[in-house]
């Protein structure tokens, strides 16, 4: 008997399998395009040391290849983006994973810095501190620092708001570095190192959670905040997050086992030590590292291992710097910046605009920002109150997903790469990770290479609408509480017998 002919759906079916089996490539090349990019609007347009400080986009534009580097910095993102949310449902290995991610981070490992002027602050803090000075105590025009040109002017008077143990290592940076390119290529290494430690640790908290580790990889590690900020500005953060997932992933290996929690609790001291904010990790991490049902017992003997290693290292590093605790006063003036991206700063300027109306000088965004502070604690308390009861260490780990995004979203100021403290850890605890990787989507078309935040040009009508959102976001999520309760409700009870 003859064998009939295709017919047009076998044609059809054929042809998607084509457009399958080359859809991972065309992501591929479709980001790394962006990367390049994004790269050489960096190199033309980065954040150079002689740089305008006072640039706007239209400055910008009118100057030497102005409308190639924003061309190039809008399709770039783009381009990253686009990449990187269209694989976001699936990709096919935990190999092709690392080698697509890599080849996106390897052009901003030889651009300038970009998007950010704060590795010249990191500079002029550990020359600061290499001249027997305290960076918690004076600004660094106060030697002057010799790269002091470069700093942003609202930080130059400004005591730094890092931990010691990154006051050690950015003296240490500029005492090998010498000079200035050295420098910033060492603290990109830096940042670098905080990458590839989050790398190979995520996997094991993925695998914990029940999250596929290819798809947590490309999430955390595979968006435009990664390559554009943690490695083209070489942010501190990159460290912070890099010490965060080693300390998780050892504390969830190692539950009840009291070297390996000291050992996973030094690690998330040094992340403290790096930046203050990972400090709400620690009353999470403890109940990892239980490993089981969380007991008074269980908790003291091994969340206090835990914690005596993180408040060890943290200790010691602060005795080996000299500096006592003076950095906590630094972190004062973060709040210094008033943009519509920190969401309790958008709603007090809201409120300043609606107040000035009826009286002339009001400002509302400090009480905003102090109740946004109180209202955090609150969250923390209770989602760690909740995560307790639940004697699982996904739940514990999720929680501290939870509670660096919470610290993100009522934080006095926010930058772009804040945006990767919650999605790392949400990365490899939830597989429900479209709102965090939309903020983080949108955060990437926030600054222009050489550091110039978009906000700033935009507080009006920014504020209003950035409030107009968070009131909708809170009115869909109780929504959607009322809706699971309803749901609950109807659900039959099943009967005994």
């Amino acid at each position: 008997m003859d064998t009939p002919p295709p017919c047009g759906n076998d044609k059809v079916t054929r042809a998607s399998q084509d457009v399958h089996v080359n859809r991972p490539a065309v992501i591929r090349y479709a980001g790394l395009a962006g990367s390049v990019a994004l790269a050489l609007a960096g190199i033309l347009g980065g954040a150079l040391p002689t740089a305008d400080l006072a640039s706007t986009p239209v400055s910008i534009a009118r100057g030497p290849h102005g409308g190639l580097i924003l061309a190039c910095w809008l399709v770039g993102t783009a381009a990253l983006t686009g990449a990187w949310w269209a694989a976001r449902s699936g990709v096919p290995s935990l190999r092709w994973v690392a080698v697509t991610g890599g080849i996106w981070l390897l052009p901003f490992l030889v651009v300038p810095p970009m998007s950010s002027r704060d590795v010249y602050s990191y500079a002029c803090q550990g020359h600061l501190y290499l001249n027997g000075l305290s960076p918690y105590e004076a600004g660094v025009a106060t030697l002057p620092c010799p790269w002091l040109e470069s700093v942003s002017p609202i930080w130059r008077d400004t005591p730094a708001p890092y931990g010691p143990l990154f006051v050690l290592l950015a003296a240490a940076v500029v005492k090998v570095g010498g000079s200035l390119v050295p420098i910033i290529a060492l603290f990109r290494l830096l940042a670098l190192a905080g990458v590839v430690a989050t790398a190979l640790c995520l996997p094991t908290l993925a695998r914990r959670c029940g999250v596929p580790a290819e798809r947590a990889l490309w999430v955390a590690l595979a968006g435009p905040l990664v390559g554009i900020h943690l490695i083209g500005g070489a942010h501190s953060d990159a460290l912070m997050l890099g010490l965060i997932v080693s300390g998780l992933a050892l504390a969830v290996s190692r539950p009840g086992r009291p070297a390996a929690l000291l050992a996973a609790g030094a690690l998330l001291g040094f992340a403290v030590a790096v930046k203050v904010s990972a400090v709400v990790v620690l009353p999470f991490a403890a109940l990892v590292a239980v490993g089981g049902p969380v007991r008074i017992r269980t908790l003291l003997r091994d969340g206090g291992w835990l914690c005596a290693g993180a408040l060890g290292a943290l200790g010691a590093v602060t005795a080996a710097s000299g500096l006592g605790v003076g950095w906590v006063a630094g972190l004062a003036h973060t709040a210094d910046l008033v943009q519509f991206t920190s969401p309790p700063t958008a709603v007090g300027m809201t409120l300043t605009y609606v107040g000035r109306m009826v009286v002339p000088g009001s400002n509302a965004v400090p009480a905003v920002r102090g109740i946004a502070l109180l209202l955090l604690a609150a969250l923390l308390v209770i989602l760690w109150w909740r995560t307790a009861t639940r004697a699982d260490p996904r739940s514990a780990l999720h929680g501290a997903a939870l509670a660096l995004a919470a610290t993100v979203a009522c934080a006095p100021a926010y930058h772009p790469w804040y945006a990767t403290w919650p999605l790392v850890v949400l990365a490899a605890t939830t597989v429900r990770t479209d709102l965090i990787m939309a903020v983080a989507a949108a955060s990437a078309f926030l600054v222009l290479p050489d550091g110039s935040g978009l906000a700033r040009f935009a507080k009006f009508p920014g504020a209003p609408l950035m409030t107009v959102l968070i009131v909708v976001l809170v009115v869909w999520y109780v929504r959607g509480l009322d809706l699971r309760r309803d749901r609950d409700q109807r659900l039959p009870v099943a009967s005994g017998g």
